[in-house]
């Protein structure tokens, strides 16, 4: 059974579904292998794109749905796709960039994410001459030929250049095995279980899109989160006795700031195991969340690109605190230093690591990006950390995103992980500017919690508490709304680059 809202409906009718959907691909031609793009929130239809794409071998392009019409354009573009399948109400803010042969096929938003996202009610309706998918969908019979098996083609974040689709070779018979054995750790999900999943990140991201699409082929209970809220979140939990989830830290810190009385309101004592990764976490904040649900709360750490090679329990967090975990079956971490050789115990280098149980990739159309990216079979995606004697590993930061104030290296993740757990703060970037005497200085971009009033003083004040005198920011600024990657991650570079414009710095010195 899959929930959204007050809407069900069961795997039966589901597959049946997926079987219209796949024949009807077929007679818009796309060729084996052609990708198939969809802009869609989590919904039934998300679900039906993705598993009949599959079935095609063709590999799915989820698109981030804040994008604008440029950017999709561009994903559309590099990817080859023809065909779109996308919700109603997101239609207006890309039709500007649609090509002129692209396949639009509409899907009507449904009641719960109209309201969840207080979406206007002419505008989830399909406009007048589009396809509509629901009718198009079942106006073609079921597809008899035996479905396929091909991986979504995630685009990544483009913090450095343009985004880069993300696609993988053809799975192994040895593969397939060995990642639903990876899936069962790092998810806690398995096939013909009794497991309810509730599903709240966007499934345009690659690990809500991997860890929803496992329990989908697991034929899991799945539950739809429109909308992630903390106090909703908890009454999904009672109501339908949710077993597994899949969360990032900033949910925690928001639900750590329900009132008590919240808290203690709704029965979790379904809770099973509950994952989370994509960002750090406050060593406090994940304390916090394992004294609140117990030790259900585990992590895992890997990329778009690498998969999930590290993972950890919560025990091991509690024994460890801070790491990020250690290799799991099929695991590779390594750290090497800028000349290539290996770093030693708890030295500081770059981190390459990948899943063995995933197939490899490429970056569609960009093989020399892949290449550079690479070392001795791995892959490193900027991250910079050490493994103690444990073989745990623990993160420093973004390699792009260090910063040296007068000879010493500074980790801004360190700071923006204390700076979240502060009361009255929303979100938090943390970058170096330049400055005259010390070549870089610290500077924080802080998004107040709505209503919330916080000053400069203040937030220094709440960091020295916590961290040495060289990690607090001498600049302060508060913003409404941070810039968001495609992911949906902070956007740093907008905010660092005209710092570092021309030849007098704005914010340094003249």
């Amino acid at each position: 059974m899959i929930i959204s809202g007050e809407r069900r409906i069961g795997y039966d009718e589901m597959q049946a579904r997926i079987r219209r959907a796949a024949s009807g691909f077929r007679t818009l031609g796309p060729a084996d292998g052609t990708p198939i793009a969809m802009m869609l929130r989590n919904d039934f239809a998300l679900l039906e794109v993705v598993a009949a794409s599959s079935a095609l071998g063709s590999p799915v392009v989820p698109i981030n749905w804040h994008l604008k019409a440029e950017e999709v354009r561009y994903i559309l573009a590099d990817s080859g796709a023809r065909i779109l399948v996308c919700h109603a109400d997101l239609l207006p803010q890309i039709r500007p960039g649609l090509p002129d042969d692209i396949r639009l096929l509409i899907v009507e938003t449904p009641p719960e994410i109209a309201s969840a996202f207080e979406i206007a009610p002419e505008l989830a309706q399909a406009p007048a001459g589009s396809i509509n998918w629901d009718r198009w969908r079942d106006s073609h019979p079921e597809s008899q030929e035996p479905p396929r098996r091909s991986a979504a083609m995630i685009y990544t974040s483009g913090t450095t250049g343009m985004p880069k689709g993300v696609r993988r070779m053809p799975m192994q018979p040895e593969q397939a095995a060995a990642s639903e054995r990876v899936g069962a750790i790092a998810y806690g999900i398995s096939p013909r279980q009794d497991q309810v999943v509730l599903i709240n990140g966007p499934m345009y991201h690659s690990a809500p899109h991997s860890y929803g699409m496992l329990a989908f082929r697991s034929g899991c209970t799945i539950v739809l989160q429109p909308r992630f809220d903390a106090e909703e979140l908890l009454a999904l939990i009672e109501r339908h006795r949710v077993t597994h989830i899949h969360m990032v830290p900033t949910m925690f810190v928001r639900l750590l700031r329900l009132p008590e009385a919240a808290r203690r309101r709704y029965d979790l004592s379904s809770l099973r195991f509950v994952v989370h990764g994509a960002a750090p976490c406050a060593v406090e904040v994940k304390r916090a969340m394992i004294e609140w649900w117990g030790p259900v709360i585990n992590e895992y750490f890997g990329s778009t690109e690498t998969g999930i090679p590290v993972w950890h329990s919560a025990e091991e967090a509690l024994k460890k605190p801070g790491t990020v975990g250690r290799a799991i079956e099929g695991g590779i971490v390594r750290i090497f230093r800028a000349d290539g050789t290996p770093c030693a115990v708890n030295e500081v280098g770059e981190i390459y690591m990948r899943q063995t149980a995933v197939p490899d990739f490429d970056y569609h159309g960009k093989t020399e990006a892949r290449t550079e990216a690479g070392r001795d079979g791995l892959v490193s995606v900027g991250d910079v950390g050490y493994l103690d004697e444990d073989g745990y590993l623990f993160l420093c930061d973004r390699k792009r995103d260090m910063v040296i104030s007068g000879g010493v290296n500074i980790y801004p993740a360190e700071i923006e992980k204390v700076l979240i757990t502060m009361s009255g703060v929303r979100d938090c970037a943390v970058f170096g500017i330049p400055d005259p005497e010390y070549g870089e200085r610290l500077c924080a971009y802080v998004e107040p919690e709505p209503g919330t009033a916080l000053s400069s003083s203040a937030v220094q004040a709440f960091l020295r508490e916590h961290l040495a005198n060289f990690k607090v920011p001498k600049d302060i600024e508060f913003i409404d709304a941070l810039p968001r990657e495609a992911t949906g991650k902070i956007f740093k570079r907008k905010l660092r680059d005209p710092y570092w414009a021309g030849p007098l710095h704005p914010g340094s010195e003249t």
